[in-house]
């Protein structure tokens, strides 16, 4: 019982803390995002999570530092699939840096605020450093790796430090935006089941805006993603509404 009260007080402060930020910045250029995208399957670096799904997700952003929320619910499996993540982030001249709480337990598990230390929980903690080119050559290149989490452990109870370095390189044909990219595990990963240096994602990406009518566009997105290291492929498509 006292624990779940000083949870119940950590939220209320985490709550206020967020309202006098917001007060604090009324002055100042904020921006906000929000919108979802509605998905056809919800693959994540090469590795199918659920079917077709909902994936909202809101933002705040200023002077490069930003919050964001991300989420993601099927609508085809009975366990129910759920997803919510919490990323906190800083860019500024093609540099990046963030940290995100994954959390993937799901439906009616109900542990979400279980301790991120704990095995009783599906919480994972991971760190991502990235960096753009310039506009002439704009290859991306991101290092993620996972800090925390219950499966990201190898048999002897070791933290595998599961990392995903990812290349991407967008471009447009005929009006089309589109983009390649690649990702792999550099070393053996207990969250992506490699062994070592393997290719998990290879994908071919599209974009563009459907016009509806004359004042409204529904943006529509397809990926072809190829996973080497499981042997498997995915054809994915989507639109947002923002």
């Amino acid at each position: 019982m006292k624990i779940y009260t000083l949870r119940k007080k950590v939220c209320l402060v985490i709550v206020l803390s967020g309202l006098l930020s917001t007060l604090s910045l009324k002055a100042q250029s904020v921006d906000i995002d929000f919108g979802a995208d509605l998905v056809s399957s919800y693959v994540w670096r090469g590795y199918k999570q659920a079917g077709a799904s909902i994936q909202p997700t809101l933002s705040a952003g200023i002077s490069g530092f930003s919050l964001g929320a991300w989420a993601s619910t099927d609508f085809t499996s009975k366990e129910g699939k759920k997803e919510v993540d919490f990323t906190a982030a800083y860019q500024n001249s093609g540099f990046k840096v963030a940290v995100t709480d994954y959390w993937w337990d799901g439906e009616g598990q109900y542990r979400y605020f279980s301790s991120p230390w704990g095995d009783n929980n599906g919480h994972y903690l991971e760190t991502t450093l990235g960096y753009t080119l310039p506009e002439s050559f704009p290859l991306s290149v991101t290092w993620n790796t996972f800090l925390l989490g219950k499966g990201n452990k190898k048999e002897d109870g070791k933290n595998s430090y599961s990392t995903y370095i990812e290349l991407a390189y967008p471009f447009s044909v005929a009006g089309v935006d589109m983009g390649i990219s690649t990702g792999f595990t550099p070393w053996e990963s207990a969250v992506y089941g490699t062994g070592g240096f393997e290719f998990s994602s290879v994908a071919l990406s599209a974009s563009k805006s459907l016009k509806i009518t004359e004042s409204f566009s529904l943006p529509i997105f397809g990926h072809i993603i190829c996973n080497p290291s499981a042997e498997d492929i995915h054809f994915v498509f989507g639109f947002s509404l923002k």
